[in-house]
């Protein structure tokens, strides 16, 4: 293990990064967690660009976050260990992939690639002195996702690859619902509902059927989807819409089933205190209707269940899994350098 306290030891004690599809966010952090320098760069991920230009997009990235820390020697390793939680790393066999290329690339002297629901799960935990993190994260961005950790290490996790897997909701799942419901209700179909005039409001156009073209002509794209998540909060709270209300306590129950699986899955459905921490742009909204109905659905099902929606960013959350690994690393060596350790090795030498 390298001794960080020498003139060799890379400058900083972790490179964290957040890889969205849309952006990334880097950061380099200090062993004592000070942040030398934060760069937010263009989306790099391997789904949309293919590995080596996510590769190339995301070292344009990393090396603008070492000329704000001042690192001149880029060719040398400037952090310990890289911790990189990106979209897309869905599988235990990718994590391992990604890890490997990114270890290659020479940032640092080890790498770690997760899911990016993990460091929406760090970023929300506050361990107390030599306490392992542990709880459950649910992300509902785009799309929805969850992950857990148990106190002993043990991890759970979901696919999350969308309706083909079971999932429900998210904002592109919610603005597809609100526009379902708009368009029905105005072509006669469905139900009446206040989403039909939101929803021609919010894009000013005379008609939800002038917004469905708007779509379908590549007017309107994916992210003007995504947007009609507030459209429907505001709805609900503002009219008391029944379909804007159903939807709203339909996501809750999404997000409560995806934790309380979790949950019983690392079989800590009777413990105390359990931490479920909410991330993603629909949860970190706050809209109250939302966070209520979870929080009912899960003390319900799980009464030791403590829903807290994230307040720190996802790169924060990178940054502190890098600083865990490297403290379990020390703690590792120390116990291999201690006394008794040595005693024991050498019993067993004369043993032999």
């Amino acid at each position: 293990m390298p001794d960080h306290g020498s003139d060799n030891a890379p400058p900083a004690a972790v490179l964290a990064i957040d890889g969205g599809n849309s952006k990334t966010d880097v950061a380099l952090v200090a062993e004592d967690g000070t942040r030398l320098a934060s760069v937010r760069g263009p989306g790099a991920s391997h789904e949309d660009f293919g590995l080596g230009e996510a590769l190339r997009r995301l070292g344009d990235i990393v090396r603008q976050a070492a000329d704000e820390a001042g690192i001149a020697n880029q060719a040398a390793p400037i952090a310990r260990h890289t911790s990189a939680c990106l979209a897309g790393a869905d599988l235990p066999e990718e994590e391992a992939q990604l890890t490997e290329a990114i270890q290659k690339q020479g940032w640092s002297l080890t790498s770690a690639v997760a899911n990016d629901t993990f460091a929406v799960l760090r970023a929300g935990l506050t361990p107390g002195p030599g306490e392992r993190p542990w709880g459950i994260a649910v992300t509902c961005g785009a799309g929805i996702n969850c992950v857990g950790v148990a106190p002993d290490g043990r991890t759970t996790r979901f696919l999350a690859f969308g309706a083909l897997t079971g999932d429900w909701g998210g904002g592109l799942g919610l603005g597809t619902q609100v526009m379902w419901h708009a368009a029905r209700d105005e072509d006669g179909r469905g139900e009446p509902t206040a989403l039909r005039a939101a929803v021609a409001a919010f894009f000013k156009r005379p008609s939800v059927y002038d917004v469905s073209v708007a779509f379908h002509r590549g007017e309107l794209v994916e992210e003007d989807l995504i947007r009609l998540t507030w459209v429907l909060f505001a709805t609900a709270e503002q009219t008391g819409d029944k379909i804007a209300l159903s939807l709203i306590e339909r996501q809750a129950e999404e997000v409560c089933a995806m934790a309380v699986t979790a949950i019983r899955r690392l079989d800590l459905d009777r413990a105390p205190n359990i931490p479920v921490v909410l991330g993603g742009g629909v949860l970190e909204a706050r809209n109250p209707l939302l966070t209520s109905a979870i929080a009912r659905r899960l003390t319900e099902a799980v009464p030791g269940a403590v829903a807290r929606v994230v307040d720190s960013t996802p790169v924060t959350g990178a940054a502190l899994l890098g600083l865990d690994f490297l403290h379990e690393a020390e703690q590792t060596y120390a116990l291999l350098l201690s006394p008794d350790s040595r005693r024991r090795s050498a019993g067993r030498r004369r043993t032999r």
